[in-house]
């Protein structure tokens, strides 16, 4: 069961705003409380820890710097957040298209010009998208963290 969540959260970590490392984490402690000595030691925990710190830090700094590399100003990148959020509900090209028409949608209303719009859109969504993949990855590692220590404890 712990395994399904904690792939559940991988999952989660490519949508924006789902907090997909921060869901494996919990499902570790969790699961920590529930088996006591049988489960993951201290050592692991502490490093999930510092691993869903490391994916936060990574996400927001993928996220801005890939707007900001393109011309973005916080107006793009919340409107990255806000398109991504808003695109979930449409399936798959929403979830690639919504940062993208979000960031352009809201620098257009911030006074951009529709090309460094259309540009500051880019960076947010790539940006977005290097935060995705550096959430998915750190997901897989704590995974494999948990599930290793699990197995070698049994």
């Amino acid at each position: 069961m712990a395994l399904a969540m904690m792939l559940a959260g991988t999952l989660a970590s490519i949508l924006p705003g789902i907090p997909g490392t921060p869901i494996v984490l919990l499902t570790a402690i969790l699961h920590r409380v529930y088996f006591g000595a049988a489960s993951v030691n201290n050592w692991v925990l502490a490093g999930l820890v510092v691993l869903t710190l490391i994916s936060v830090v990574l996400d927001y700094v993928a996220s801005s710097l890939g707007a900001k590399k393109l011309g973005a100003r916080w107006w793009g990148i919340v409107g990255a957040m806000v398109g991504g959020l808003i695109g979930m509900f449409f399936g798959l090209p929403g979830i690639i298209l919504g940062p993208f028409v979000g960031a352009v949608v809201f620098e257009l209303i911030g006074g951009y010009e529709i090309k460094p719009a259309a540009k500051a859109g880019v960076g947010a969504m790539l940006g977005l998208l290097a935060g995705a993949v550096g959430k998915f990855v750190i997901c897989g590692l704590m995974i494999a963290l948990f599930a290793g220590d699990v197995i070698l404890r049994s």
